[in-house]
C-alpha cells in the first residue's frame, strides 16, 4: 500500500498544515530544506549514464513525513519501514522534473524514472538516495553540467560540505569537476523571495544562478 505522505502529497499537506497552500504565490521562500550530494555515474565506455542522488531532509519535514511508519513500535525507523515512502517519493519526482537539470554540450537531457530508491534515518533526519538514469547516455566531451535546485524555492537545496558534494563514479582518467554551491539564504533574502513571489507568483529568475547548485564536468 502506498504511504499517504509521498513527496508531493507530503509537501502539499505540510504547506497546508503550516497555513499555506502550494498555489499561493507567497510560497516563494523555502519551507523544506535539503542537504544534497550527487554522484555523476559513468559507464565502462566513458559515457555518462545518470546521477546518483543522496538527499537529507530537515528535521521538521522528517517529523511530519515519517508519522505512522514505525510498524513495530520500537521507536526506530528502519530502511524496510521506510521503503514504501521511498518508492512513492521516487514515483512522484517526475512532477518536479527531479529537481535536476543535466546538460551535455549545453543541451538538457531527458531522464528515465528513478531506480534503487532507498530511505534511511541519519540521526534525527530522514535521507533518500536513488539513481536517476539518463534516457540516452551522453559523451562528456564538450563538458557536462548539472544543476540541483527547486526553481520555485519551496524546497531549498544546499550541497553537503566537502569535496564529495558532487563526485564522479568510474569517470575516465583526467576528468575534472568545478562545483559552485548555492549561496546561503539569510533572513533578508528569504523576505525578498517572499515579496517577489507575492508580487509575481514566483521568484525573480535572476535569483536562479546565485541560489542553485551547479557543477561542470570536463573530460579530455
Amino acid at each position: 500500500m502506498a504511504h499517504r505522505f509521498g513527496l508531493k502529497s507530503s509537501l502539499v499537506a505540510l504547506s497546508l498544515g503550516l497555513g499555506w497552500g502550494l498555489a499561493s504565490p507567497a510560497l516563494a521562500h523555502p519551507h523544506v530544506w535539503v542537504t544534497a550530494k550527487a554522484e555523476i555515474v559513468f559507464a565502462q565506455d566513458g559515457l555518462v549514464t545518470g546521477v546518483r542522488h543522496h538527499w537529507t531532509f530537515d528535521e521538521a519535514y522528517t517529523a511530519y513525513v515519517t508519522q505512522g511508519l514505525d510498524a513495530n513500535g520500537d521507536g526506530k525507523l528502519t530502511p524496510e519501514e521506510l521503503q514504501g515512502l521511498a518508492d512513492e517519493n521516487a514515483a512522484s519526482l517526475n512532477e518536479f522534473e527531479y529537481f535536476t537539470v543535466l546538460k551535455a554540450r549545453g543541451r538538457p537531457q531527458a531522464f528515465d524514472p528513478p531506480r534503487e530508491a532507498r530511505m534511511s534515518m541519519e540521526k534525527t533526519q530522514v535521507a533518500m538516495s536513488f539513481f536517476l538514469p539518463l534516457k540516452t547516455p551522453v559523451t562528456p566531451s564538450g563538458a557536462v553540467s548539472i544543476e540541483i535546485e527547486d526553481p520555485s524555492f519551496f524546497v531549498y537545496f544546499s550541497l553537503e560540505d566537502g569535496n564529495a558534494a558532487i563526485s564522479l563514479a568510474n569517470a575516465p582518467q583526467g576528468c575534472v569537476t568545478n562545483v559552485a554551491k548555492a549561496k546561503p539564504l539569510d533572513a533578508a533574502m528569504q523576505k525578498i523571495l517572499q515579496d517577489e513571489g507575492a508580487i509575481q507568483g514566483q521568484p525573480n529568475p535572476g535569483f536562479g544562478i546565485e541560489y542553485s547548485n551547479r557543477a561542470i564536468v570536463a573530460c579530455p
